[in-house]
This record gives structure tokens, sequence and C-alpha cells, in this order.
């Protein structure tokens, strides 16, 4: 039973927030309610049974909380006031409130990235909010403490609070300016299904796949936005991986060793698509050259026959448009098998800023590794493994380090 909750509200739970902050007005107060609306089902449906329809329980029990805790608050005054700000979930909405945007998380998304907040806030409180992500999880997606990401989450609700800032749908002309936070939004959403920051599994596949489903509808919403099609393929051509990414244990399997014979024909197809229509308008951006780095490694038959001075190439054009440390460590993995590890050991020691990443010191032990250099980069698996909290990943990092020689190889 514990298990169906969990996976319900890894399901729903953003879809519930989505739905009462649009009845609410108010972040805390649907939060609150939708977290007690899953307490009580973890209280009650052991006894009576998972319901039928276990989204609607959720969202009809957590409005019923919501009314409550108003009502109790309120004055008398006010009373029948706060009580009538709970529109009926299904009650049509006011003349004017629509908007473009029909789809409850993806105008969560779009009202949560309120020009009112800083870009990074932003982001990080749709993650809270949509995604359903733990300020832990957020805080190593950002690359910063968990400290300083829950100020930030903090910070940001009171903003919205002490602002006014109103949950309304954004008109059109508001879309494009909130445009480059809401992808921003949908790729760490995405990545943190395909690699979960922390559990026993290596993914969460209902993330990925809203994120998906999202970036469909945000793509028929802003039909002629090349980095909305851009980010649609990346996540598509990436997506289609999923079959080979793990064993029949669940194991972690790294791109070179994948049965490509696994991967998803149809999407990778669906995600070329896309990105020949982008290159056709002549705008790239960064969402677009990711895309093409990964139509790059779906085109090759074979991680041998994969066209690395290609990739690397991109990488360059990346590094123009966004640079920053995860790009240089990913264009750094392109230089190790274009030039060799040695030439990207020296990039990858020089990259600031990544030292609390697991990411980092995987890749830096790797290339230590093939340097013949064992004992460092035991040292380096060690660290990467204690920084992870995915349990998959760290039996793979734990594995590999078990493959090293026990004395320094040369030569």
């Amino acid at each position: 039973m514990s298990g169906d909750i969990d996976r319900i509200f890894r399901q729903e739970y953003g879809r519930a927030v989505a739905v009462l902050v649009r009845s609410l007005g108010d972040i805390d107060t649907a939060e609150e309610a939708v977290q007690d609306a899953f307490l009580t089902a973890v209280r009650t449906w052991p006894v009576t049974g998972v319901p039928p329809s276990p989204a609607g329980w959720i969202i009809t029990t957590a409005r019923n909380r919501a009314i409550d805790r108003l009502r109790r608050e309120s004055t008398r005054a006010d009373r029948h006031a706060q009580a009538l700000l709970l529109r009926p979930p299904g009650a049509a909405p006011g003349p004017g409130q629509e908007g473009p945007v029909h789809d409850d998380r993806l105008r969560l998304i779009f009202t949560c990235c309120h020009p009112a907040l800083a870009p990074a806030a932003r982001v990080a409180l749709t993650l809270r909010l949509l995604g359903g992500l733990g300020t832990a999880q957020i805080a190593r997606a950002f690359l910063v403490p968990e400290a300083t990401m829950a100020q930030r989450l903090v910070r940001a609700k009171g903003k919205i609070r002490d602002a006014g800032i109103a949950y309304r749908v954004p008109h059109d002309s508001d879309l494009p300016d909130r445009l480059r936070a809401v992808l921003a939004v949908l790729y760490l959403i995405f990545n943190e299904g395909y690699t979960a920051s922390s559990g026993d599994y290596l993914t969460r596949d209902d993330l990925s796949a809203e994120a998906i489903r999202l970036g469909r509808l945000l793509t028929a919403l802003m039909p002629d936005e090349p980095e909305v099609r851009g980010l649609l393929a990346l996540m598509l051509l990436i997506e289609s991986r999923r079959p080979g990414r793990t064993s029949a244990t669940g194991d972690l399997v790294p791109l070179g060793d994948q049965d490509r014979t696994l991967w998803d024909r149809a999407l990778i197809e669906q995600g070329h698509d896309l990105l020949r229509w982008c290159l056709r308008r002549d705008r790239p951006g960064p969402y677009q050259v990711q895309a093409a780095i990964n139509a790059v490694h779906s085109d090759a038959a074979t991680a041998a026959g994969t066209d690395w001075p290609q990739i690397l190439t991109l990488y360059d054009h990346l590094t123009a448009l966004t640079p920053g440390p995860v790009v240089a460590l990913h264009r750094a993995v392109a230089v190790a098998e274009v030039h060799g590890p040695a030439a990207a050991l020296s990039l990858v020691d020089a990259i600031d800023d990544l030292d609390r990443h697991h990411t980092f010191h995987a890749v830096r032990a790797d290339l230590l590794r093939r340097l013949g250099r064992a004992p460092e980069a035991a040292a380096a698996y060690d660290h990467a493994a204690a920084l992870t909290g995915n349990a998959a990943e760290r039996r793979f990092l734990t594995a590999r380090r078990a493959t090293l020689p026990a004395r320094r190889q040369t030569g």
C-alpha cells in the first residue's frame, strides 16, 4: 500500500497543487492542503483501499481541507467571502480568465515564472510545486547548498504574497517574456525523471513523461518558437534511449555499452523531424544545439561509429551560446574522445563550481582510469559515490571502482 501511495504522490502531486493554486490563489495553502490530503490517504487507504480515482480523491480532499482551514482562520465578517474564493473544480472560469493556456500544470508553470521573481527563483519554485521535488533535489540541480535553496524558496513565496502577485492566466503578450524560465523548468523536470537525484531507482518515468507531455502542449501553444521545438526534440531523443539505459536488474548501463537496437526509433524520428524544422528556421538556441548533439548519438549504429568531432563542434557552439561549468564538463567528455583523456582531464581540472556535483567526480574518475592513474581514480569514484543520492548510480560507480587494478599502471 505504501508503494501505491508513493507512486500516486509522484504522479499526481503536481496536478493537485496546480488545481488548488488555481482555485485558492495561494501557494502555501495549496501545498499544505495537498500534503494533508496525502497524509489522510496514508492513514485511510490501507483500511478502505485505494479509491477508483486516486487523483480525484486527493484533489477533493485537499480542497475540503483548504475550505475548512479558511473558515476556521477567517474572521466572522469575512468568513463567507473567504469560502467564496474557492471555485469548485470544473466550474467555468469567468470572462477573460481562461486565456491561451488550458492545462492546469502548464498554467502553473507560466504563472510561477512571473517577471517579478528572480529567474532562478521562478524555476526553483515551479520545480517545488509542479515536480514535487524536495529542497535537496532542487539544490542539486542548481549546484547550491540545500540551505541556500531553502532561503530562495521562502523568499520567492514571500514576494508573491507580499507583492500580491495574482495567480492569473498569462495573456498572449506575457508568454514570450516567460518562455526562457518555462523551458528551463521543463528541462529540469525531465532531467530529474531521466536520472533521479535520489531514491533506489535510476529514473522517475512519471516526471520524464510529464515533461514531454507539457513540452508537446507548449509546442502546440507556441508553434513558431524554435527553442520550444528544440527542447521537445532534445527530450524525445534522450528519452528514446531509456529502454537500453538499465539492465534487467535495474542497474545503469552507460551510453557506450547500451544495446542500440533497444532504442525507440519512433521517438528518434520525431526528434529528428522537430530538429529539421528548427534548422530550416536558422535561429539556433541552446536546446536546439543540445538536441543536435543527441541526434548525432542517435545516428550512430554503434558507440564506435559516433561522430565525436561533430559532437565536439556542436559543444563549441553550445559554449558560445551558454558558457558554464556543466557545459564545459560535457564538452570535456567529447574532447576525451577526439583528443584523448589527458587533454580532457586538464579541462576538467580547470572547471570551478562543480565540486559538490557527483557527475564532475565521475567524469574525472573515468579519465583518470583511462590514464592508468588508479589510486586517483579510486578516490574520485569514492567521492562521486558519496555525493550521489541515487542508489543505482552509486552501485555503478562502486562497481567501476572495483574494476581498477590494485596498483598504478603506466604506459
